[in-house]
């Protein structure tokens, strides 16, 4: 799909892969819906797309609750004519204390936002694509939705789970011409790595600033482009991309797709 004239919306576009994605967005000549639950930063987003001459706009959005999402929808459709470029990209980590030791409370909104909101967005989105007559969503996930990830079990399970809803959505390709992939990185050096640091007692902050500084950190626009990718080639769907600094990215080989009930 070419990008010029589209119009794109994207969850967590106040910052980290989904401003870049944004921004990138913008430069190849998308008109922008940056969603974000933080106005400050979604609003950060769009002023810097404005100041270089692109078309935004900021809609405040909690991608947990059905209202929000489907509001959001309706605002890029009526604020842009429409919608063909989805990057459901907002998400959240646990944090400290770690599961089994946290309260519900801690874990259950990494559930609500990483899993239920990718759900909710690509539900809204592909109606919204359908009335388009096509379009691409691509989705966040992470390594930690390919591999466990023992420092938070409940985040690895949504990004696991975003992986292999997915895959379950290749067969839009050929149904609706919407085409669904996702991108599963490493570390990337976002304000995710910040908050994770608040929520660490002394001794895990120390531990996790050591780790940072050891681990090669991947640039959100590398993220970015690989969305972009994705928006471009047109035989993809349904796969996920693994990226990590300093190493090719590859398609991840998942498994196929059952099509219809046993």
């Amino acid at each position: 799909m070419e990008i010029q004239e589209k119009v794109a919306l994207i969850t967590g576009g106040g910052s980290g892969i989904g401003r870049a994605t944004a921004l990138r967005l913008a430069n190849e000549g998308a008109a922008v819906v940056v969603g974000d639950i933080e106005e400050s930063d979604g609003r950060e987003t769009v002023h810097l797309i404005a100041s270089s001459g692109g078309a935004a706009a900021f809609v405040r959005v909690d991608v947990a609750k059905e209202a929000d999402v489907r509001a959001m929808v309706a605002f890029a459709e009526e604020t842009f004519g429409g919608l063909d470029i989805l990057h459901n990209n907002a998400g959240i980590i646990s944090g400290s204390p770690r599961f089994p030791d946290a309260e519900p409370e801690r874990w259950l909104p990494v559930l609500e936002v990483n899993l239920r909101g990718v759900i909710l967005g690509s539900h809204y989105g592909i109606q919204a694509m359908r009335r388009r007559g096509g379009g691409v969503i691509v989705n966040t996930a992470s390594m930690a939705g390919l591999a466990g990830y023992a420092a938070d079990p409940v985040y690895s399970a949504t990004k696991g789970g975003v992986v292999l809803f997915t895959a379950s959505l290749a067969p839009l390709k050929e149904e609706l011409n919407i085409r669904v992939n996702c991108v599963c990185p490493g570390v990337v050096n976002t304000p995710a790595l910040t908050r994770n640091r608040i929520f660490a007692n002394e001794q895990e902050r120390q531990l996790i600033e050591q780790r940072i500084r050891t681990i090669p950190l991947i640039p959100p626009e590398e993220i970015a482009d690989i969305v972009v990718e994705f928006i471009h080639d047109e035989s993809l769907a349904g796969r996920a991309m693994r990226i990590m600094n300093g190493r090719p990215r590859e398609l991840v080989e998942l498994p196929s797709v059952i099509r219809r009930f046993l």
